[in-house]
């Protein structure tokens, strides 16, 4: 039978992996002397894994650089704060799915290697939007801090961009790292209007997009800017007063559809990992991969519309 045969070659597999296992590392002789003791100033030698995975990194990284925007690209991962190259992300990515597709294949044959497999990315997905979420909201918080520092930098007698600096030394990440990287682009010949909304499109702060048209319009007709950053500093402030005011009334019914959407899963899991006679019609038969993907299309959309509801736009 072709399963019999491919559970044959995964099992051999595993046997000569472990073989390797007791026999290369754990019986391993340790007499010799390591050689960092017998010539202290020679230089470190990189073991062959860290080379073929630094040549595989840099062959993802200018494929994707090529490649355009994607779930991986630059824009995407400085929008969650992640600092390493795409193709490191993308590398873990892939041995992640690896190793889910064969952990799914052992517990529940083809199909759940499949699911699992397909799952991945946009588990993937749903994890960098949570760290783009925190960061927006954590950045979101920041910034009445902020333009109070700008606005008692420009009193005190600084330039725009001393105050800003100032302010990238004061404040904590995210936003210390927002304005770091202006002031950085700035130094290096960049307008400092377009480094700021440059920072508002990757935050996707409209607050910080009005501090930079207010900055924009006070350099054309000039006039006191601290006062006017004060003034937006009041309004940021009453505005995310009213955001959490929304997001505490509006907390039990997140939680709710929270718990109405995972229950299904957790159930079709348990079910299946216990019993798979309760879930053989669902993963045997056409019916059942229709009904399963009709869950998910209406989870999905229900999941959707339950976001919209709770996100005020003002």
């Amino acid at each position: 039978m072709p399963g019999d045969t491919g559970v044959f070659v995964v099992a051999l597999f595993m046997l000569y992996l472990a073989i390797f296992l007791i026999f290369g590392v754990a019986l391993r002789s340790k007499s010799a002397l390591p050689l960092s003791r017998r010539r202290p100033d020679a230089p470190a030698q990189p073991s062959i894994l860290t080379r073929l995975t630094g040549q595989a990194v840099g062959s993802l990284n200018k494929r994707m650089k090529k490649g355009g925007p994607g779930l991986l690209a630059r824009d995407r991962l400085d929008e969650c704060g992640l600092k390493k190259e795409p193709g490191d992300y993308l590398l873990m990515a892939g041995v992640t799915t690896l190793m889910l597709a064969v952990f799914g294949f052992f517990l529940g044959g083809v199909f759940a290697a499949v699911l699992l497999t397909l799952l991945t990315p946009l588990g993937l997905h749903l994890f960098l939007n949570f760290l783009a979420g925190r960061r927006r909201a954590q950045f979101d918080q920041q910034v009445p801090d902020t333009l109070q520092m700008f606005s008692g930098g420009l009193r005190a007698g600084h330039s725009l961009l001393r105050a800003v600096d100032a302010a990238a030394q004061e404040s904590q990440a995210p936003m210390s790292e927002e304005l770091s990287r202006i002031v950085n682009e700035t130094r290096i010949g960049r307008d400092l209007g377009e480094s700021l909304a440059d920072v508002a499109r990757r935050t996707r702060s409209e607050d910080l997009l009005s501090i930079s048209q207010a900055i924009e319009i006070h350099r054309e007709v000039g006039g006191d800017l601290a006062e006017v950053l004060d003034h937006l500093g009041d309004t940021v402030r009453d505005r995310n007063q009213v955001r959490g005011q929304i997001r505490a009334l509006s907390a039990e019914g997140r939680m709710s559809a929270i718990v109405l959407m995972a229950l299904p899963i957790v159930m079709f899991i348990g079910l299946t990992l216990f019993n798979e006679m309760y879930s053989r019609v669902f993963t045997s038969t056409l019916p059942g991969y229709l009904m399963i993907a009709a869950a998910l299309v209406l989870l999905t959309a229900g999941g959707f519309w339950l976001s919209r509801i709770v996100k005020p736009k003002f």
